[in-house]
């Protein structure tokens, strides 16, 4: 009760030119829990189809796992599971200005700013980033197959991923679980990259452990593809970030624009080339490359490098590095910048 209380305390809270945005969050979110029930129940009813039963059998053992072995948190979420019939349990809005990289913040009560919203409807999605371009921003609208409510609710394992391939399923439970284990608010980039180092590293050990060959090198495979559309996504950003410091008209800048993306979508051809022809990222292009869909991989990939370094001076111990992270946390923002750049350029005995 008090976590709905809580819930009904956003609207309260908000003004008119966010009401509707906290009710269709609210309501989105509590029609999800309406709809998740107990594994165990699942995997007891008869009318279960067998190939849900046996990746529900698998997300248990995922999620057990993710305690025992990686130290996350141990409660109710991960326990349950909801069929929402569609592909995605949201659709998150990213914004970004004409000529900046730097990604439009919403702020909310309990998760602090993020560069991004959040709606249960593409339709309303689109609309809000239609508004925004409007307005003359660059946006781009992503699907997502889960989230965190930072355990405040016992997030629900979703149809929206529990087909995925093994490893992949990992991978979602383990980053979500992450963030309720630290969560900064604020800092959408220190959070994600912080989770996608834990569900990278936890995806290597759930493999060493269970995995099969096959699925081994099919992740190996996912992994190298991930992690070199992930560096050549920064890498643009940087680009992108450094040539719009410079003094220039805006015949200048719009030019420039253009030509640093036309070299993305190139040397992303180039990727697509040495993968065989694998087009799992093109989807991420339908609607033309800009600056906020730069700004939304980044920060799920731009400190990952400092992250890992951290891991390995804690010689792989996730409870040391968990604690690590925490120090970092409590850090004002320069400072905290300063010591994860310090990482990626200190060796690490």
């Amino acid at each position: 009760m008090k976590r709905l209380a809580a819930l009904g305390a956003l609207l309260a809270l908000s003004g008119c030119s966010t009401i509707g945005y906290y009710a269709q969050a609210v309501g989105g979110h509590l029609e999800v829990m309406r709809l998740a029930a107990p594994i165990e129940e699942r995997l007891r009813e008869p009318d279960t189809p067998e190939a849900l039963r046996a990746k529900l059998a698998r997300a248990l053992a995922i999620r057990e796992f993710a305690s025992r072995e990686l130290a996350l948190p141990d409660n109710g979420s991960y326990r349950r599971y909801a069929d929402l019939g569609r592909p995605f349990v949201v659709w998150n809005v990213f914004a970004a200005p004409e000529f900046s990289v730097e990604p439009l913040e919403s702020c909310f009560p309990f998760a602090g700013c993020v560069s991004y919203r959040g709606y249960y409807s593409e339709e309303a999605a689109r609309a809000y980033a239609a508004a925004l371009a409007e307005k003359g921003y660059d946006v781009y609208v992503g699907g997502v197959p889960a989230y965190s409510t930072l355990g405040w609710f016992d997030d629900p394992v979703l149809s929206t991923f529990i087909h995925y391939p093994e490893a992949e399923l990992a991978r979602v439970v383990f980053h979500e679980l992450t963030h309720q284990a630290v969560y900064l608010k604020g800092d959408t980039m220190f959070n994600e990259s912080f989770a996608s180092t834990v569900e990278e590293e936890g995806v290597r050990r759930w493999l060493e452990r269970e995995g099969t060959p096959a699925q081994r090198e099919a992740y190996g495979e996912s992994r190298r593809r991930r992690s070199e559309f992930s560096a050549l996504m920064v890498k643009y950003r940087a680009r992108l970030a450094a040539f719009y410091e410079r003094p220039a008209s805006i015949e200048e800048r719009r030019a420039g624009k253009q030509r640093l993306f036309a070299g993305l979508l190139d040397e992303y051809r180039t990727l697509k080339t040495s993968w065989g022809g694998f087009a799992g990222y093109d989807r991420l292009f339908a609607r033309g490359a800009n600056n906020a869909l730069l700004a939304s991989v980044a920060s799920y990939a731009e400190l990952v490098p400092a992250f890992r370094a951290l891991l390995a001076q804690k010689q792989g111990d996730l409870k040391a590095f968990y604690d690590a992270v925490r120090d970092l946390e409590r850090l004002e923002k320069p400072e905290r910048d300063a010591r994860l750049a310090a990482l990626v350029s200190t060796p690490v005995n």
